[in-house]
């Protein structure tokens, strides 16, 4: 299990933040945000910082918190206040409901 929430983990693009419930869902697990921290707080080298709480909040206590702000910063990531604009910056796993999805009509 934390492997594969480790693997979409790295897939975060630089720019983008996804949130704990999100890494879960797109890794298979539905309602495992805990143990998505569980994996991050185990491993070494990933982009830990493009992970955030449910609705862009910064759940790092004390310097990474601050440290994963300026990260976040850094890579061009915007904030209203103390969250990270979601509207801007969430990475899309899945497509949105309601999205167009385009058709190619046979020519005759």
């Amino acid at each position: 299990m934390f492997a594969s929430m480790l693997g979409v983990v790295r897939r975060i693009p630089r720019g983008k933040v996804s949130t704990y419930g999100d890494i879960a869902y797109a890794a298979g697990f539905p309602g495992r945000a805990r143990q998505v921290a569980w994996a991050l707080h185990s491993s070494h080298g990933l982009p830990w910082h493009r992970v955030v709480g449910a609705g862009g909040k910064l759940l790092m206590p004390g310097e990474y918190g601050f440290e994963q702000r300026l990260r976040l910063e850094a890579e061009g990531v915007r904030f209203a206040g103390l969250r990270v604009r979601m509207e801007l910056h969430r990475h899309a796993w899945f497509r949105r409901k309601g999205a167009r999805k385009t058709v190619r009509r046979k020519r005759r």
